[in-house]
Parts: structure tokens; sequence; C-alpha cells
């Protein structure tokens, strides 16, 4: 089998969105490929749909307990038989040449990881919508300890990508379980094991968003798994004896998406916001990267106002706290 792509389902019933992604792999030009689809104890009629699928040769694992995108794709990745493995999430879909350009660019290359870029679409539809670049051409090629460092300050996105299966295994890869955002740890760690990454520069991942998308509901316990994410990544650098060589590049990208990011994503759209949270992440920015706002990455991150805001809640919680539901309260008043 040349390519297994693994399928994490729980509720995605709704919409047509379980039909069409899968539809979008039973169609794809690459016929060598097996589909393995994960129903991760889902509640809806999800399992109904994939008993249906499993007739048209969709290979379905049945988890009795939920154990988020991880776990599911744990599970698939060890019934995987292909050479290749590749994941897609069960509401977005695939261009028909999708795998058949990867796995041909990896042929031509050697490479051992092939990537390319995806669309933002709101509807099921093969239109283009707004194109996201994931890596970059300095990012490419047989990877020396900078091209590291560039790939672990920003993996992308892993939905995206083709991984030789061999990689995987003999470097004992996975994803966290038990929480959202598992990819803000796995996409770091599994980049500082590529020997060789290429990309294809096409948008040939359509990513459909929706309002029931988990990335629309900002709670508490998602802004935690965010951090948790981050945490996670630190640690098993540390376990796999690669923190120190990459030091500058994690410290940054927690700074970036486990605190920053979720500090302003917590404000600007969290369930009844609470000081004790905020004050919690920034007992984390003064453990994990207190010196991240003199560093110029942050520039790149962050404008000056929310450089500003930062800076606010580096000297004091409750103030940052008064002074962002103020200005935003204004701002949304005038927009009224």
């Amino acid at each position: 089998m040349k390519l297994s792509v693994i399928v994490p389902v729980y509720n995605m019933a709704a919409g047509g969105k379980l039909r069409f992604c899968l539809d979008s792999l039973l169609t794809q030009s690459l016929k060598d490929m097996e589909i393995i689809a994960v129903d991760d104890a889902s509640t809806d009629s999800s399992r109904d749909i994939l008993k249906e699928y499993e007739e048209k040769g969709v290979r379905v694992i049945y988890s009795g307990t939920n154990h988020r995108q991880g776990g599911a794709r744990n599970l698939g990745m060890k019934a995987a038989s292909g050479e290749w493995t590749g994941f897609m999430d069960s509401d977005d879909f695939a261009d028909p040449g999708m795998f058949e350009k990867l796995l041909r660019r990896a042929e031509e290359t050697g490479a051992d990881v092939v990537g390319c870029d995806y669309t933002i679409v709101d509807e099921q539809a093969f239109k283009p919508g707004r194109n996201v670049t994931v890596n970059t051409d300095d990012q490419c090629g047989i990877l020396d300890e900078e091209k590291h460092k560039r790939l672990i300050l920003r993996p992308g996105s892993m939905v995206v990508k083709i991984y030789k299966s061999s990689l995987i295994r003999e470097n004992g890869l996975s994803f966290p379980e038990d929480m959202f955002y598992e990819d803000n740890c796995a996409a770091a760690v599994w980049s500082a094991y590529y020997g060789h990454f290429e990309r294809v520069a096409e948008p040939l991942y359509y990513y459909y968003t929706d309002s029931s998308s988990t990335t629309h509901h900002v709670s508490w316990g998602k802004c935690l798994d965010r951090v948790r994410s981050g945490e996670e990544m630190i640690r098993s650098f540390k376990e796999r004896g690669l923190y120190e060589a990459y030091r500058t590049e994690l410290v940054r990208r927690f700074a970036e998406l486990s605190y920053a990011g979720t500090l302003f994503s917590y404000m600007y759209a969290g369930e009844k916001q609470k000081l004790k949270n905020t004050a919690y992440l920034r007992k984390l920015m003064l453990e994990y990267c207190p010196g991240f706002l003199e560093d110029p990455f942050a520039e790149e991150c962050f404008d000056a106002e929310q450089r500003k805001l930062l800076k606010l809640h580096k000297s004091s919680n409750l103030l940052f706290f008064v002074y962002y539901k103020i200005l935003f309260g204004y701002r949304r008043l005038r927009k009224k």
C-alpha cells in the first residue's frame, strides 16, 4: 500500500460534512491508498454514515472512548499499512489530485515529508477561497540546523502533509491525546526529525469553516488545552534531548501560541472572562518566556497595540484586564 490517509471523526454528520470529506478521498486520482476513518465515540449519526462508507472501501475503527483528534490519529497510525501516512480533518476535503501530486513530489526529490498549501472555504465546493501559504521555500530541501529551526518555529499545518511512515515509526512520533490543539505540539516535535522536506506550491487542501467549528468557541478549557499543548511540546523536546538545540525557537513558539495567542483569544471571544485566568497566563509567561517582548520576533507576531497590551499584562494583570475590557467595550459600542 502506497499511502494511508487517517481521518478522525467526532460528530460530523450534520451538513453533509463527513460525506463530502470521505467522497473527496474516495475520488482521489491516486488509487493505491487506504482511507482509515477513526470514530472517536461519536454521539450523532456519524457511525451510521461510516458503516455506509465501509461498504465503499473505507476502513473504519470504532473507539469506545473519546480521546479527541490526537487519540483518534494515534489509533489510525497503529492500523495503517501505507508506505506514506497523511491526515485529514473530517470537515475538510481534498483536491482530487492532492495525494498524487504530493507523492510525485516525494518521488522526484527523495523527500521524507511533502506538504502543500490550503484554501479556506465556507461552502462544500471545489472553488478557491482564501489561499494560505503553509511553508516557505527556505524551509525546503535537505535539512540543516537552520532549516530545522525555521520548521520548528513555523511547522505549518499537519493535515496538508504526507509523511514517510518509517519516519514516524523509527522516531516514536505520535499526538498528544485528550486535548484540543494537539497539532501545536506535534507539528514542532515531528519537524525536528524531518530529513528532507519539500512542498507543492498549490492550495490542494480545502479547509472548511462554519459557525459550528471548534475554533469559533473559546472556552477557558480550550485555552488551557493550548497551554497544555505548549507545555507538552517543551516537555517532549527535553525528553528527546533536543531542547537546548532549539530553545530559542521553542520559547518563541510557546510565547506566541500558548501565552499571547491564548490571552488575546480568551479576552476577545472567551466565555465569562475571569481575572484569575489571565493571572494564570501571566504566571506562565513569567515562567516560560519572560523576555519575549524584548525579542525582535515579537514585532513579527504582534502589532504595536498588541505589544502595548502584552507589556501592560506583564506589568499588572489587573490593569491589563480592566484596560482591555474598557477599550474593547468602547469599540464594540461604537460599532452598534
